[in-house]
């Protein structure tokens, strides 16, 4: 191979890599000792003590620990299937299974989700792999969409979220499956060559790491990720049931519309990990079961961590016409699946 060749491929080092995932770690302690620490400077210049035990805080407290620990086994479940899964299992084992036919491969890959358990920022990865693997693109945005919203992990969770109410895993199940697919088909009539940036980046086994190195590095990394926006999302959830005025959240939830794209939005904006937004969803009591649904299909399809993965994988045209269709399919298809169902 010729030179010009050889220093075009990208190059793998695990020392780098290893390095790369300490660093992360050094920064995310960093980050939380000092977001800690003027959490704590706060409360003394505002009173202390009396601060901490105000029943404001107090409440707040409680609505977040109660979301984080209710979680986290999910999210640390979720990610170890996650990292096994693009580690372990070859990217080409995709392309086996789906239909040859496009129209076909679309409904089998957004099914496929419900098998393959994957975190959002797993799947983005994942589905570029797919495409450079000769997958229609269509059926690789079709699990991208899927396999954060309805694998095993999520369903378990919302159940345990929404106890006694099965109707609200079933709605979720459906219109998330109904999304993906729709997705999928609308790519693969509109969409265009120009939109699309090929991903030349590699994800899964690669060469030089050993297969358990991998699977390490990428739970670390997807934990910690995940773990991140979990706690952000805990504290903006018990926050927003604290401090909002119950005349704000009665203009917003006595709509059926507004109440939708309220959490919708607000979906988009907190970016919780899917294998724990159902435990934030359950928390917002003062919204129609019908807005909660919407926030749980919307959020592990559009968020702004999302919409950042996508630009830098698959280019800045193609993540935001994507991610603007699919927030208007998620929240459409949700809407028609509580009326149906809730």
């Amino acid at each position: 191979m010729p030179q010009t060749e050889l220093s075009q491929q990208p190059r793998t080092d695990p020392d780098d890599a290893a390095e790369h995932h300490a660093y992360d770690i050094v920064v995310s302690v960093a980050v939380g000792v000092l977001s800690m620490s003027l959490l704590m400077a706060l409360g003394w210049a505002l009173g202390g003590t009396q601060w901490l035990t105000h029943p404001g805080f107090q409440a707040w407290s409680t609505i977040f620990v109660a979301i984080t620990v209710q979680a986290l086994p999910f999210l640390l479940l979720g990610t170890l299937i996650s990292g096994a899964v693009n580690a372990f299992v070859p990217a080409s084992v995709f392309s086996r299974v789906l239909p040859r036919n496009p129209a076909l491969a679309v409904p089998v890959a957004s099914v496929a989700g419900t098998v393959l358990p994957g975190c959002e920022c797993a799947s983005v990865p994942v589905a570029g792999s797919l495409i450079r693997r000769g997958v229609t693109p269509a059926a690789a945005f079709a699990f991208l969409l899927s396999a954060p919203a309805v694998n095993p992990i999520v369903l378990v969770s919302t159940a345990v979220a929404f106890p006694g109410a099965p109707d609200m895993v079933a709605a979720r199940l459906i219109a998330s499956l109904a999304t993906s697919a729709a997705m999928g088909w609308l790519w693969l009539r509109f969409g265009r060559a120009q939109w699309l940036r090929m991903p030349s980046r590699h994800s899964g086994h690669q060469p030089g790491h050993g297969r358990w190195e991998e699977f390490r590095l990428g739970f670390q990394h997807d934990f910690l990720h995940a773990g991140g926006f979990l706690v952000l999302g805990a504290m903006a959830a018990a926050a927003f049931n604290v401090t909002v005025p119950r005349s704000v959240l009665d203009t917003f939830a006595e709509s059926p519309w507004l109440s939708v794209l309220f959490l919708a939005v607000l979906a988009i904006v907190l970016a919780v990990c899917s294998e724990a937004d159902a435990f934030v969803a359950a928390s917002l009591t003062g919204f129609s079961p019908t807005a909660r649904l919407a926030f749980m299909v919307v959020g592990p399809m559009v968020d702004l961590k999302l919409i950042a993965l996508q630009a830098g994988t698959f280019g800045r045209a193609f993540a935001l016409r994507f991610s603007a269709v699919t927030a208007v399919a998620a929240v459409v298809f949700s809407a028609l699946t509580g009326w149906w169902l809730l």
